[in-house]
């Protein structure tokens, strides 16, 4: 590539400014901690939400603050709405401004969607839709308040896109979630504020009972690369959509799975009992 033609890429570029602070929900373990290292290492201040794991949140910000950035922490309860968006308001407080907000904290459960009770279905959907919508506005309110564009990111799940047996407020509240940002996407692309979603597949993470084992020495048959995710694969990813690189990138979902949803037809076709109708 020739000098002038770099400039003329660089003179593309949108002239934005680099983020320098974000919050990111759930942030005690899994994805939330290495998304929360991750825009650390990027050049941000970081605020860490937790729900129940004060010690864990307190070990992510002691590993932001080794990147020479500031961490500030808040328990979070995603659940109570609209109260958690009080939090989300506060850390904005506390951090000066907002200018990439990452949805990470979620819960999901197991139950066949005829045994479903409504208590169960409520704390899911909750969880993962209820109070992602309150804290989502709260940022991007201020977002809009400061004129200077943001970032929205969503953790869904590959089941945004596909169902699971036995996940049906689950996938109902990523289905939710996923069409929510995608609205967001359209209503704030004049404020200069981008809305992607990151869509999971299985990751060696707490939630998948897989804390701190290294996901190269499991073996997943049908997956296409044959393990599960790394938390840091999908903080790499995360960490782009909240870059300016990023800045023409929005209503987008990125999934992040292993190739995961690509063996629908492959997999329908090899099973050979009826196992997977159990969960």
């Amino acid at each position: 590539m020739t000098e002038a033609t770099k400039d003329a890429a660089t003179d593309r570029w949108p002239d934005e400014a680099p983020p320098r602070r974000a919050i990111v929900t759930g942030a005690d373990s899994g994805i939330g901690r290495a998304t929360a290292v991750a825009l650390a290492a990027a050049g941000m201040d970081v605020g860490i939400t937790y729900h129940s794991d004060a010690a864990g949140a307190e070990e992510t910000a002691d590993e932001v603050r080794a990147h020479g950035r500031r961490a500030e922490v808040a328990r979070l309860d995603a659940a109570d709405a609209p109260a958690c968006g009080d939090v989300v308001d506060e850390l904005c407080e506390r951090l000066g401004g907002i200018d990439v907000f990452v949805n990470n904290a979620g819960t999901g459960s197991s139950t066949p969607f005829a045994d479903q009770s409504w208590d169960e279905w409520r704390h899911v959907v909750a969880t993962d839709l209820d109070g992602p919508f309150v804290c989502l506005q709260r940022a991007a309110r201020r977002m809009v308040a400061a004129g200077g564009g943001g970032r929205l990111i969503a953790v869904t799940s590959v089941h945004e896109h596909q169902p699971r047996v036995g996940s049906s407020a689950y996938d109902a509240a990523k289905h939710g979630l996923g069409g929510l940002m995608k609205t967001i996407a359209l209503e704030l692309g004049e404020h200069g504020i981008t809305a992607n979603c990151v869509a999971p597949g299985e990751i060696a993470t707490p939630m998948t009972d897989q804390e701190d084992e290294d996901p190269s020495t499991k073996r997943r048959p049908g997956v296409p690369l044959g393990r599960p995710g790394d938390a840091r694969e999908i903080a790499a990813v995360i960490a782009f959509l909240a870059s300016p690189e990023a800045a023409y990138v929005t209503g987008a979902s990125w999934v992040v799975d292993g190739g995961m949803l690509q063996m629908g037809p492959q997999a329908g076709s090899h099973l050979t009992d009826d196992e997977w109708r159990r969960g």
